[in-house]
């Protein structure tokens, strides 16, 4: 069993070093990301209406009138019927893999036609600290106002939120936005459901492109005058996707850890998966998709908890291909409370989990990829990243090691208890240099969530009883910053007896008597190791990380 798993941990490891080496190679001449032909995106930042020439090896059309571009670009685009590609895609440029981008421009003649018509899509619960800070990113975007569609889909159960929020959409109406609140008389299917409602409305069947931002998401506001028009220009692409800055990562301990975890995911794993244009882990944040992307992978599902990653999947398998724009940043706030956190990544691991379960087959059947994507999809993308690696960090760390100090017979190497978090730490910290000082803490931390990332694992895989448990994430805003008299209508400090979490107090008695008996009979020093452990799962099970408050 022993050999088993770290065999499997080898393998993960080996997953881990190719995506390192890949971001490497692609990004060896700078930190922004760079298109597959050289375009690079920091030098989109200038993007506005009429500003931007077509210059540089980049754009490839940039010789071409604007004039004709803006008129192929606007008979392509707008005046397509739905179901259809956008163009045609000649027979050599289905098989390039150069990708261009070239701003749209309004034009005298078609005037702002020129412009897609673009759904925006704001799913909210209950979101009374962020939902304007939502709905006035959204309504900033730059975009000309006829050929936006923002959609508030509130599913709130607080009637005093609900009409707030109303009241919010009608006074952007007032300012001539073209707003559309839309309510459900049930939450079945939860954001999935939400989304696939709201797309069965006719004026979303009018749109070409969709923009779906998260409640506490808020997007630069050329976020859509860098992404569409190179949709636009690149039929195989159906998706750009940002990268999270967050608001709130000094909140606490336990906002700056998760931010080494995700800085990590960003900066590697979605870097090096668009460089090679393998399938992103797709979130729930600020991004851009193609609506006949949308409808050919068949609409959002309510199946499991990340419809996201679903619709992902299933748009992957049918060919299309996403983007990943590390420069093109949006705000977005990480869980402050760890009851919260922990809701979070249950629904992250268990949904990923379970939809394996139901895509396998699936995925071995699919006609439209190569027998290489099907077996990277199967095994790197869920089998290694969204099951093993749960299940072995939880087993070793957490299990293995601290009972074999009681089993003098078993003998680990050292380069399993040392060489391989060194390893995985050293990863971590290339892209969180000034976070170095934290990383014993982050390696302490994360063990005591594999313990929970393994039980969701498992819901996942067996799909118990609480598979489809969704809790949303209470999200703050800017609450915390309010000065004390504006907060009289905060709940008390969560009493101690709710933030105690008896699993994570077991499992530290466990380790402590596994490091106590290595003190007095064992022949290594790994109770140092088993006695922090120990500690930072008493820590968390006391409830002693991130904040105690609700302002819910």
């Amino acid at each position: 069993m022993l050999l088993l798993l770290i065999f499997i941990i080898s393998n993960a490891l080996g997953s881990s070093a190719i995506s390192l080496n890949l971001t490497m190679e692609a990004f060896l001449d700078g930190p922004a990301i760079w298109l597959s032909n050289g375009v690079n995106a920091e030098d989109w930042g200038d993007v506005a209406f009429g500003e931007r020439e077509s210059s540089g090896a980049g754009d490839e059309i940039g010789d071409r009138d604007v004039h004709d571009h803006v008129c192929d670009a606007a008979a392509g685009v707008c005046v397509h019927e739905r179901g259809k590609p956008r163009r045609e895609v000649p027979q050599e440029e289905a098989g390039d893999e150069k990708y261009k981008w070239e701003a749209l421009k309004e034009d005298l003649e078609l005037g702002t036609s020129a412009f897609p018509m673009v759904l925006v899509q704001i799913p909210m619960f209950n979101e009374k600290e962020v939902y304007k800070l939502s709905i006035g990113a959204a309504c900033g975007l730059t975009w000309p106002r006829d050929r936006i569609i923002i959609q508030v889909l509130d599913d709130s159960t607080d009637p005093i939120v609900k009409a707030m929020v109303e009241l919010e959409c009608k006074a952007w109406v007032s300012k001539g936005m073209n707003i559309k609140y839309e309510v459900r008389s049930n939450r079945k299917g939860y954001k999935a459901g939400a989304l696939k409602e709201g797309m069965e409305h006719s004026y979303a069947h009018q749109c070409d492109f969709v923009a779906i931002f998260d409640s506490d998401f808020q997007p630069e506001s050329d976020f859509l005058m860098r992404t569409i028009p190179f949709l636009v220009n690149n039929p195989k692409i159906a998706l750009v996707q940002a990268r999270w800055e967050f608001v709130n990562f000094g909140e606490c301990l336990m906002t700056r850890i998760q931010k080494m975890s995700l800085d990590y995911h960003f900066k590697v794993e979605q870097e090096a998966g668009s460089s090679t244009f393998c399938l992103l882990w797709f979130q729930w944040d600020c991004w851009c998709m193609e609506n006949m992307a949308i409808d050919e992978a068949g609409g959002w599902k309510d199946r499991t908890t990340v419809e996201d990653m679903d619709l992902a999947v299933r748009a992957s398998l049918k060919g299309w291909k996403f983007l990943y724009v590390g420069d093109l940043k949006v705000k977005s706030e990480l869980p402050s409370n760890f009851k919260a956190y922990r809701h979070q990544q249950h629904r992250w691991t268990c949904g990923a989990a379970n939809l394996f379960r139901k895509m396998a087959l699936d995925i071995v059947r699919a006609k439209d990829v190569s027998i290489w994507k099907k077996l990277y999809v199967l095994y790197s993308f869920f089998f290694v990243r969204k099951i093993v690696s749960h299940v072995v960090t939880f087993f070793l760390y957490c299990v293995v090691i601290p009972t074999s100090v009681v089993v003098p017979e078993v003998s680990i190497p050292i380069w399993v208890v040392v060489h391989i978090p060194t390893t995985i730490s050293l990863l971590n910290a290339i892209r969180n240099a000034s976070s170095i000082h934290l990383m014993p803490l982050w390696i302490l931390f994360e063990n005591v969530m594999s313990m929970h990332r393994m039980k969701a694992t498992m819901i996942g895989l067996l799909e118990a009883k609480s598979v489809n448990e969704w809790v949303v994430t209470e999200k703050l805003g800017d609450a915390p910053k309010a000065k004390p008299e504006n907060q009289i209508l905060e709940k008390p400090p969560t009493r101690f007896k709710e933030r105690l979490n008896f699993l994570e107090l077991e499992f530290g008695v466990f380790l402590l008597l596994c490091a106590s008996y290595n003190v007095v009979f064992g022949l290594n020093y790994y109770f140092i190791y088993i006695y922090l452990q120990a500690f930072a799962f008493f820590v968390m099970g006391l409830g002693l990380v991130g904040r105690h408050t609700s302002n819910s």
